[in-house]
């Protein structure tokens, strides 16, 4: 009997210990299992969060986009039988800029304030509401002001979108901000092929316009339920005051002040220069545009799928010397269509100036909030602004030649500016 019991005592501890054992197993099972699940859970949100940052790029891009297509269709539109002046022309440009630099500069320190979500789903709204207004402008102010508040939606989604996908992939901000931009060369292409065709179609720009608006209005609804990263982290943010007391910063905001001037000079006059200089018809002049982004957004894919592997700072130095020859061939050169081709590949070899400034100066300051972003965001914009106007400046006084070759100071200013930030990136 003592046998017995012994061996049943043992029986009833061996069964106990598998079920226990069972239990903790299945249990650190389950808690792997639901480990695994909200690892792919969490990478599915942040991939579908960031595809549909790229869709508001897209966006984005519209509001800079489709008055160049329309330059000399506008000109005769509202200017009469002489047409505006190439000033005049040059305004509706820097208007749309304008209301970008207000959008950005408003923008920063309430996204720090109040988060970013209210700002992705505003910017998309106004754009939708200011392409509705152009499709019904009866006159020149009229067309301003609806540009203006095209620029002010587009400027919100700038001043919000970079930092969002920053704090999305802390990482590999380089390849991610130039994803991230490529994809508002993508949104400029679209915007040429619509407005092209519109033109082909005869329907006009009007008519572009409403062809454009689903995009705005589809992002309005895929964003609306989605939560949006925290921009900072525990430590909380550095103030754009103290990051304006450093030199290297002062300095970085004036470099990308000069990368927008050089990309954004060019793709502002590359259709009225084809046309009225190189003597291409008008169907000609919006292709250039769209060769001019598809190159854009080539070059910063190929920035973003290198990543880590190149030095962004001789990334963009390259890219400055090569845009200064490639200003002076497309300004200068007695063949037409070689002058073309150098403003085409402008395109590419200025596209990595934005977006990688962006990147390095997050990596320099990864507390500076949506704030820095603004400031930077701003200055480039600033540039953007400029350099248009400029080039018509330029172009009324000599020749539309010489408007584009003023650009190529902008480069030229930059290369020694990136040179120094990079002998100075590690410094305190």
């Amino acid at each position: 009997m003592g046998r017995s019991s012994d061996r049943n005592g043992r029986g009833r501890s061996r069964s106990r210990f598998w079920l226990f054992a069972n239990l903790v197993c299945g249990t650190r099972r389950k808690k792997y299992a639901f480990r695994m699940a909200s690892a792919v859970l969490k990478t599915v949100r942040v991939r579908y969060l960031t595809v549909l940052c790229y869709g508001a790029m897209m966006s984005l891009a519209i509001g800079l986009n489709l008055v160049p297509v329309f330059l000399t269709t506008l000109s005769h539109a509202f200017g009469g039988a002489a047409g505006l002046s190439n000033e005049a022309l040059g305004r509706l440009g820097a208007t749309a800029f304008l209301g970008l630099v207000v959008g950005i500069v408003v923008t920063g320190p309430l996204a720090d304030r109040y988060g970013v979500r209210v700002f992705a789903l505003g910017g998309n709204a106004l754009i939708a509401l200011s392409l509705c207004a152009m499709a019904i402008a009866p006159t020149y102010a009229w067309l301003l002001a609806a540009l203006f508040f095209l620029g002010l939606g587009a400027g919100v989604l700038d001043m919000v979108l970079s930092p969002i996908v920053a704090a999305l992939h802390p990482e590999n901000r380089g390849a991610a901000m130039n994803w991230l931009h490529s994809f508002y060369c993508v949104g400029a292409v679209v915007t040429i092929l619509a407005g092209t065709l519109s033109l082909r179609a005869g329907l006009g720009w009007r008519g572009s316009c409403v062809v454009l608006l689903p995009l705005p209005l589809g992002l309005l609804v895929a964003l609306a339920p989605l939560r949006f990263p925290a921009l900072v982290g525990e430590e909380g943010r550095t103030s754009v005051s103290a990051l304006a007391r450093r030199g290297w910063f002062l300095a970085a905001m004036l470099a990308i002040f000069l990368g927008g001037a050089t990309e954004l000079g060019m793709a502002q006059w590359l259709p009225a220069y084809a046309e009225t200089s190189l003597g291409y018809p008008a169907w000609m002049g919006g292709t250039s545009l769209l060769l001019f982004s598809v190159a854009m957004a080539a070059g910063r894919m190929v920035v973003g799928a290198m990543g880590n592997r190149l030095n962004p700072y001789l990334v963009m130095a390259w890219g400055c010397g090569l845009s200064i020859v490639l200003f002076a061939v497309a300004a200068f050169s007695p063949l037409p269509w070689l002058a073309l081709v150098g403003a085409i590949l402008a395109g590419f070899t200025g596209s990595c100036l934005w977006p990688t400034m962006l990147a390095v100066t997050a990596d320099r300051y990864p507390d500076g909030g949506a704030s820095m972003f603004g400031a930077l965001a701003a200055l480039g914009n600033a540039g953007g602004i400029f350099m248009p106007w400029g080039v018509g400046f330029v172009a009324d006084r000599s020749s539309l030649s010489w408007g584009l070759a003023t650009s190529a100071i902008a480069p030229a200013a930059m290369l020694p500016l990136i040179l120094w930030l990079r002998r100075r990136r590690s410094a305190a």
